[in-house]
């Protein structure tokens, strides 16, 4: 894949109904572009698949798509064994991916197994709903706490994604948020401006109070109707939460992980997932 595919990709995410954008793509070629991979029928994009790479200990799959056209052929499965052979070479010990219900059985055959559930919640709200709150110079985090909040992040997510959420945090610096206490970082949470919905997460937190505080204020922040939020079952409060905020389930997904899951990470601090694509 390269930059002039990007809009093939973004006609085959929208035909899916994802939240995608452009800056999302190109995060992905960015990162590794060798690890971007496009399938072709007559010179027509009919599929794509990209990977990231963390600092070369834990790698992801995502933007895993094909033209509904074309699909039964093997499509899908092409692409993945070129982006699972590519990680094999380049040596990644594990591959993780947020897998739905119709693609988790292609992906046991090709060796991953599940790690934890998610779900994705949405809240559509009327404009008479979000608070009239312009944007305020305070609402943006200076970078030497952003820069904490990353090196918690490495704990939380298994390994070093700074220079994704840096990328995230540059795009919307609005919806970087954290809490402190005398311990150090009681919650934080990024977010982003998707194609029809702002997207909350990664949010993390260990305790429901901070959770519930970033919640709200990421709501307070967002100025769209159509919030979505993928919160991971592993934490014992964040769909509460979601619920009590007027949030309703959407889908199921599985997160997945290929190789030995030597990098799992703190998922029970985990509310929700910076995003299937990204994990």
């Amino acid at each position: 894949m390269t930059r002039a595919d990007i809009p093939a990709g973004m006609r085959l995410k929208e035909i899916a109904g994802w939240n995608q954008t452009e800056a999302d793509w190109r995060r992905f070629l960015e990162a590794g572009p060798d690890g971007c991979f496009v399938a072709e029928l007559d010179g027509v994009v009919c599929g794509t698949a990209a990977t990231i790479s963390f600092q070369g200990s834990l790698a992801w799959v995502g933007m895993v798509l094909v033209d509904p056209a074309h699909r039964g052929r093997g499509v899908g499965t092409t692409l993945l064994e070129k982006a699972i052979a590519y990680l094999d070479e380049i040596c990644i010990p594990v591959s993780k991916l947020d897998a739905t219900p119709a693609g988790k059985p292609i992906y046991e055959k090709l060796g991953f197994s599940s790690e934890y559930e998610i779900e994705r919640w949405t809240l559509s709200r009327t404009a008479h709903a979000i608070a009239p709150r312009p944007a305020a110079a305070d609402d943006i985090m200076p970078l030497p706490l952003v820069e904490r909040i990353l090196k918690a992040d490495r704990e939380v997510f298994g390994a070093d994604r700074g220079t994704l959420l840096r990328s995230v945090h540059n795009d919307c610096p609005q919806f970087t948020d954290g809490l402190w206490n005398a311990d150090g970082i009681e919650a934080y949470a990024f977010g982003r401006s998707g194609s029809f919905a702002d997207h909350l997460g990664p949010w993390v937190a260990a305790n429901e109070e901070p959770a519930r505080r970033i919640l709200k204020q990421f709501l307070v922040r967002s100025r769209r109707k159509v919030v979505v939020v993928d919160c991971t079952l592993t934490s014992p409060f964040a769909k509460r939460l979601l619920k009590e905020f007027g949030f309703t389930y959407s889908r199921p997904l599985t997160r997945m992980y290929r190789g030995v899951n030597r990098f799992p990470g703190r998922p029970e601090l985990l509310c929700s997932i910076l995003g299937p694509e990204f994990g």
